[in-house]
């Protein structure tokens, strides 16, 4: 085929345009207007039309495009200075000044591209997974676009930022959320249509990244996209893991932990930032000189320096422009290289190559696990590295936009999600102190105004403790701030606290010597969240109770959510067009508390509503059969009109997927003893007799999916007790269709989109005051899916919104947990003890190794009240198989809960961290704004003469 074609007409004006930019010393600014993204007039075949929303002149670009990101401020070199090199440049720039053209030819133009030269494939290489890059890298190009205007619009009004940091991301798959984001599905499909292959085929070989394992990292990704959505100034750090958290595959029942490969095909969406480097310390002594003025100065010599690689990955925002990213760091091996040293002692560079190669190591895992004295460094490290490179990254970014150290908090806020990045902490203060300079009173006050501490358990296994002297080790400049931040700290109490609420308030636990990780982000951070109400009053009443007391107001609660772009837009396509058609517009993807106007808006549309509420989930049983089929290697049919019970989620005691499956063998009691009468029987009556008690049984397929800590061995076999048990049951002829049981292996996000439209009922039965918020039952409801669950994290809120006549609530309250933990042993349920001998019989397979799960229900009175929750939960089950035998109010009751969900979308929580926490502005990348000059901060003095920062 010919390489080269004659210029269009359209193409000969749009060089000529920018030959005479280039030719002007002084060009004249860009327009503010942005062109609409539909530009593009059938004749235009090239891939570029006018980029005028660009307000920056050609003349301006001769720096980095991301000044934010420069990292020298040393003079322009020579060649810079001269006009000619200028003019030239201003060519390249002129050429910037344009967007890619999104019709449907430009798109197929931009997707050959890629295959042919970024790929290097040929017509004789086609596949699925090629296209799916392809397409992936033409999206990602319209995505960069729109994040270098996002920043650069950011940079020019000088904003406000809240840096989100966490430990752990769970994107899932980007393609189709991209594409809703950026209003471009139809495009991209058609295109692909024209090349032979399906949209659908290509969103499925996308591989999901390997960031996250659990719902901290789901949430962190949800408020990403929210933030974006929502046009808050935001970036996301974290780290990039090489080989995830493990791959989890079931071998005779036993959870086995493989490496998760997900980069072994490339990552398409990732940008390396090659213009930016940090290096990251570790061990080494502290060196404390003096001053003319006897003060003390310290300098940290690393024994160990490690090297960060940054990559972005672009976060875009739904019906906006705006584009934040994600950025990632991995550390690399950063030998000190001296030439002499080496020639004198004939030192081996490749052995030294390998010696740090431990380094490369550091990101290799999400949680090593931390049972060994290795294990814990590793994980330490892994947290400070984040923290380390994060700050580093917030700090220049601060510089390079023209800002002074001291206004660091006007232009930055900093939310650590969880105790994993609280070092961040003691890093700020080290870099202020140290690096920059500055006093510790005057550097302490910026600390506290910049940062800020979202709170997710109540279980003190999960509130993180470091031993101070392995601190002192690996980070020793630190251990001497965070000791420093604890005498202080106790200085300012000592007054007005006892000598037991000094005790439990310090950072430093005396007796362990060891360093409470929330007792430090607590003492830094000017509020602290919890995530849902109840989680927030146990934190008040309990947990932190001495905080709330000497720093009233401190704790505030701002509930999770989750998007609807993902788990309804793309996790529900069909029920999205339904509301979609519904409403005549797709605005409630933006803003769902529209839903409420679903029964309502137009009640003769109603039945024909409920009507395709239960096909789409009819057909998305069917899906999740299929891929059941598949995944566990079942070969029997599975009956999609059966109520389908869906627990999925982190396997952990408190979640108690232990209550469920043991009712789950109770219930295979009861269909075993009605099949056997009936087999039994010899008259008719005594047949009939049995058939009616076996009729009673409501067919039901239970789920199972969720990943348990390689560490965790309890966790570990309830997943071992959930698979025998579904090799028992769903072998048994006597069952037939009445009930199945599944553990779908390798839990995921792209997993969780297929089961989560699929379910009746969704399980949310954590003991009574130990989960935080949740966000899977947002989800199901969301779908229209039931709950059946306890008092405990957002089902409160969840019942309020939709109604609890709408759930299946049962079990203990959280106010009554610690009186019945102490309640003196007793006998337990009937027909808990029935499924417990069965268990110790050896029915579901060796029955020694179930002896951890099973001894502590005997007594009744079990850490987490399995026991004296087994007969409640029975109750809530029989309720649930009567009512859902009557379809049109099942249908109802799905609709109320999928119209009354509103309240729990990640927007309104962003929206809610935005006003009343980070106190940060939207910002929009809007058509026909106006030049807006940057506010300039200033520096206001408090009664303590500390240097603090205001903003007008």
């Amino acid at each position: 085929r010919t390489k080269k074609r004659p210029l269009g007409v359209m193409e000969q004006q749009q060089q000529q345009q920018a030959e005479t930019a280039a030719a002007a010393t002084a060009p004249a600014p860009h327009s503010h207007m942005r062109a609409p993204r539909a530009h593009s007039p059938t004749e235009m075949t090239f891939l570029h039309v006018p980029r005028v929303a660009r307000s920056v002149s050609p003349a301006s670009r001769t720096t980095s495009p991301y000044p934010h990101m420069q990292r020298s401020k040393s003079p322009a070199p020579r060649y810079a200075r001269d006009q000619d090199v200028q003019m030239r440049h201003a060519k390249l720039f002129a050429l910037l000044d344009s967007h890619l053209a999104t019709d449907k030819q430009s798109l197929k133009q931009l997707i050959a591209n890629h295959y042919e030269y970024t790929l290097a494939r040929n017509s004789r290489l086609v596949s699925l997974e090629t296209m799916f890059h392809s397409a992936a890298y033409a999206l990602r190009d319209l995505l960069i676009e729109n994040f270098n205007d996002t920043q650069e619009h950011f940079r020019k009004r000088n904003v406000k930022y809240a840096n989100y940091v966490s430990i752990e991301y769970m994107l899932g798959r980007l393609l189709m959320n991209n594409l809703i984001n950026m209003d471009t599905v139809d495009q991209f499909e058609e295109a692909l249509t024209d090349f032979g292959f399906s949209l659908q085929d290509i969103v499925g070989e996308e591989i999901e990244a390997g960031l996250g394992s659990g719902g901290l990292g789901r949430l962190a990704a949800c408020f990403l996209e929210s933030a974006a959505t929502l046009n808050i100034p935001a970036w996301g750090y974290g780290l990039r893991y090489t080989y995830g958290q493990f791959t989890q595959n079931i071998v005779r029942g036993v959870q086995v932990e493989t490496p998760d490969f997900w980069l072994e095909q490339g990552n398409p969406w990732e940008i390396l930032r090659t213009d930016i480097s940090y290096k990251v310390g570790f061990y080494g002594t502290v060196e404390c000189l003096r001053t003319e003025n006897n003060a003390p100065t310290y300098t940290w010599h690393p024994h160990n320096v490690v090297g960060v690689v940054v990559h972005d990955i672009a976060i875009p925002g739904f019906h906006t422009l705006n584009t934040l990213a994600l950025r990632l760091f991995n550390s690399v091996p950063l030998p000190q290289w001296n030439l002499e040293t080496m020639a004198e002692r004939e030192i081996d560079p490749w052995q030294q190559l390998k010696e740090r190669k431990a380094d490369s190591e550091l990101t290799s895992v999400l949680y090593p696990r931390t049972d060994t004295e290795k294990g814990l460094e590793l994980r330490l490290k892994q947290q400070y590295f984040l923290c380390c490179a994060t700050m580093q990254d917030i700090i220049q970014r601060h510089k390079n936009n023209g800002n002074h150290i001291e206004t660091l908090a006007v232009h930055n806020t900093v939310q650590l999600n969880d105790t994993h990045p609280v070092m961040a902490i003691p890093e700020l203060m080290r870099l202020l102190v140290d690096e920059e300079h500055m006093l510790w009173d005057p550097a302490w006050a910026i600390v506290t105004k910049c940062f800020f501490f979202t709170n997710h358990t109540v279980l003190p296994e999960a509130l993180e403790r470091w031993p101070l002297a392995t601190i002192e080790k690996i980070l020793p400049r630190h251990a001497q701030i965070i000791t420093m931040l604890n005498d202080n700290f106790l200085d300012t109490i000592k007054l007005k606290a006892d000598p037991g609420q000094i005790s439990r308030m310090a950072i430093i636990e005396e007796s362990s010597r060891e360093v409470r990780m929330a007792n430090l982000a607590f003492v830094a951070a000017e509020m602290v969240n919890g995530v849902a109400q109840v989680h927030t009053s146990i934190l008040r009443a309990h947990v932190f109770a001495d905080w709330e007391l000497l720093f009233p107001g401190k704790i505030i609660n701002i509930t999770n959510g989750v998007t609807p772009r993902r788990w309804l837009a793309i996790a529900n396509p069909r029920l999205s067009r339904a509301i979609t058609a519904y409403f005549e517009n797709d605005d409630w993807l933006g803003d769902i508390d529209l839903l409420k106007g679903l029964p309502v808006k137009h009640p003769e549309q109603m039945p024909a509503l409920l009507k395709e509420v239960r096909q789409c989930n009819y057909e998305c049983k069917v899906r999740l059969c299929n891929y059941i089929n598949t995944a566990t290697r079942y070969d029997e049919e599975i009956d999609p009109n059966a109520l389908f019970d869906v627990q999925v989620k982190r396997i952990h005691e408190y979640k108690r997927q232990l209550l469920n499956i043991l009712a789950v063998i109770w219930r295979y009691i009861c269909i075993v003893q009605a099949a056997t009468a009936l087999a039994e029987a010899t008259s008719p009556e005594a047949r009939a007799s049995a058939g009616a008690a076996l009729a009673k049984f409501t067919p039901r397929v239970h789920i199972f999916a969720g990943k348990a800590s390689a560490s965790y061995h309890q966790a570990k076999l309830i997943i071992k007790l959930i698979n025998n048990v579904s090799d028992v049951i769903n072998n048994d002829p006597l069952v037939g269709g009445l009930l199945k049981v599944f553990f779908i292996p390798n839990y995921s996000v792209s997993l969780a989109e297929l089961i989560v439209p699929a379910a009746d009922i969704s399980e949310h039965i954590s003991t009574a005051g130990t989960e935080a918020s949740g966000t899977s039952n947002m989800k199901f409801s969301l779908n229209g899916g039931l709950i059946i669950g306890t008092l405990d994290g957002a089902n409160v809120e969840i019942g309020d919104a939709i109604g609890m006549e709408n759930m299946f609530i049962f079990g203990a309250k959280a106010e009554d947990v610690p009186a019945l933990r102490q309640a003196p042993n007793g006998p337990v349920d009937y027909r808990l003890y029935q499924v417990l001998k069965m268990v110790e019989t050896g029915a579901f397979g060796y029955a020694p190794q179930y002896k951890p799960l099973i001894s502590p229900l005997w007594w009744g009175n079990d850490y987490y009240l399995v026991a004296h929750d087994f007969p409640s939960y029975l109750a809530s089950q029989e309720r649930i198989d009567t009512e859902f035998k009557n379809k049109e109010n099942w249908d109802l009751m799905c609709l109320k809960s999928l119209a009354g969900i509103g309240k729990f979308s990640s927007d309104r929580s962003i929206r809610d961290y935005a006003r009343d926490v980070w106190q940060v502005e939207p910002s929009p990348l809007a058509t026909g704004e106006e030049e807006v000059q940057p506010v300039a901060p200033h520096l206001v003095t408090l009664k303590d003469e500390s240097p603090v920062i205001s903003q007008h």
